[in-house]
C-alpha cells in the first residue's frame, strides 16, 4: 500500500460514501472499489460492510482507519523534517462558499502562497451549511464556516469576521410582503429559508420565540439561491449580509427592518484538532493568525 491509497481510504472511512469519495479524490468508482479490494487483500481482512443503502466500517476497518490517520500525519511530518530549511511542500484541502473566496480569503491566500509556493491548495466551494460536515467527513482539512451554537468536540475555530443575518424582500415586488396593522403578517407572507444549517436554525428559533408559524414558501440550498428567489418576487428571505454585499443580484432585493434582529454570524476558519499536527495545516493556521493581527492593527491605527 502507498500513501495515496491511505489517503483515499481515510476519506472513504470518514465519508462512508463511495460517490463522494470518488469525486473528492478524483478517482473513478471502479478505481475506488479496486483500491479498497487491494487493501483488503494485502491485510487479509474485510475493511467495509457495504450494501445498496449504506457503507460502514468493520472492526478491522476501524483499526485500519486509525493506522491510516497516523501514517498520513507521520508522512507529512517526515516531509517537513526532510525539507529542513527548504520551502514547505505538500498539499492542503479547503472548503468554503464562493462568498468566502471573494471577501474573506484573498489576503490569507496571498500570504500563504507567498510563504509556501510549493504547497498545492485543493479548494472546494459550495453551500456554507455543509462546511462543518465536509471537515468532519475528511473532505477538507480547513473549512470556512459560521460558528455553530454548539462547537463539535475536537473542532478548533478562529474567528475572521462577523456579519448580521438579515431579512430581505424583492425590490420590484414590494407587495410580496403582506402587512397587518403596520406589521408583517408572517403567516401570510411567503418566506424562503435555507433547507439546513445555522441560518435555518436561527430563523426557526426567531419565529419560535415570537410564537409564529411562518408561511414557508421554499427551502433551498445556498444563500445565492435564496437571493435569486427573493429577487424574482417569490417572498421574503433570510441571508447573511456579507453574502448579499457580494451578490450580483443585490440590487434586486431590499433589506427589511425587522425587530428583534436575528443573531449575527461569527464566520471563521475551522479544523479538527488532530489536523493541527499536519505541518501544512499548522502553517496555514499561523497565516490566519497573522492576517487577523494585521487587520486588528489596521483598525486600531484608523
Amino acid at each position: 500500500m502507498d500513501i495515496h491509497e491511505l489517503k483515499i481510504f481515510r476519506h472513504l472511512a470518514r465519508s462512508l460514501h463511495f460517490g463522494r469519495t470518488s469525486q473528492a479524490c478524483n478517482i473513478t468508482p471502479s478505481g475506488l472499489t479496486r483500491t479498497v479490494q487491494r487493501l483488503e487483500n494485502e491485510l487479509g481482512r474485510q475493511l467495509l460492510f457495504r450494501d445498496r443503502r449504506s457503507v460502514s466500517l468493520t472492526p478491522a476497518g476501524m483499526i485500519f482507519r486509525e493506522y491510516a490517520e497516523e501514517a498520513i500525519q507521520q508522512w507529512s511530518r517526515l516531509q517537513a523534517n526532510l525539507a529542513g530549511d527548504r520551502t514547505l511542500a505538500g498539499e492542503i484541502s479547503l472548503y468554503c462558499s464562493v462568498t468566502a473566496i471573494l471577501s474573506i480569503l484573498p489576503d490569507i491566500f496571498a500570504r500563504f502562497r507567498k510563504a509556501h509556493p510549493e504547497v498545492l491548495i485543493h479548494l472546494q466551494t459550495g453551500d456554507a451549511a455543509m462546511a462543518i460536515g465536509k471537515l468532519q467527513n475528511g473532505e477538507a482539512e480547513i473549512s470556512v464556516a459560521a460558528l455553530p451554537d454548539h462547537l463539535p468536540l475536537q473542532l478548533e475555530f478562529i474567528e475572521l469576521i462577523r456579519t448580521p443575518l438579515i431579512f430581505i424582500r424583492p425590490t420590484h415586488s414590494p407587495d410580496s410582503v403582506i402587512y397587518d396593522k403596520g406589521f408583517i403578517d408572517w403567516r401570510k407572507t411567503p418566506v424562503i429559508v435555507a433547507e439546513r444549517g445555522l441560518s435555518r436554525q436561527r430563523a426557526d428559533r426567531w419565529f419560535s420565540e415570537k410564537g409564529i408559524q411562518p408561511n414557508i414558501y421554499s427551502q433551498v440550498a445556498g444563500n445565492e439561491a435564496i437571493i435569486a428567489m427573493v429577487g424574482m418576487g417569490c417572498g421574503v428571505g433570510i441571508v447573511p449580509r456579507l453574502v448579499l454585499e457580494k451578490s450580483p443580484q443585490q440590487d434586486q432585493v431590499t433589506i427589511l427592518d425587522v425587530s428583534p434582529q436575528l443573531e449575527p454570524f461569527r464566520v471563521g476558519a475551522c479544523t479538527l484538532a488532530r489536523g493541527r499536527r499536519n505541518p501544512v495545516v499548522q502553517s496555514f493556521w499561523r497565516i490566519i493568525d497573522a492576517e487577523i493581527a494585521a487587520r486588528q492593527a489596521t483598525a486600531t491605527d484608523s
